[in-house]
């Protein structure tokens, strides 16, 4: 991946955010080394380093977005995480929109 690549997911995650940004609590934060949305200090989507956006969602939400080959598991340090599933970049906005509304409904949930 290149950083032109990189680049171009923030800025579509940026023009994205433009509703979530007026939500309560919610803003940029630092998270994988990287800017994210956030509410309430708890990222809930970021540009991944690879490419494609990176998004918390419950376990079975993840589990069924990889079964429908919409997302896969994230993996960090060779350990796939429980709750965060990569969307490629090659996903419509739609989707990203969909799936950032829905990550940001569920972190709001499990936030205090």
């Amino acid at each position: 991946m290149t950083n032109n690549e990189r680049d171009a997911a923030q800025a579509r995650l940026e023009e994205l955010a433009t509703e979530h940004l007026a939500l309560p609590g919610v803003d940029w934060g630092r998270m994988f080394g990287t800017t994210g949305l956030r509410v309430r200090g708890k990222v809930f989507a970021v540009a991944a380093h690879a490419g494609g956006l990176m998004i918390k969602l419950p376990a079975a939400r993840v589990d069924a977005l990889e079964v429908a080959g919409a997302a896969a598991r994230m993996v960090m340090a060779g350990a796939p995480r429980r709750e965060w599933a990569l969307v490629p970049d090659a996903a419509d906005d739609q989707v990203w929109s969909e799936l950032l509304d829905e990550a940001h409904t569920f972190v709001d949930s499990i936030t205090p």
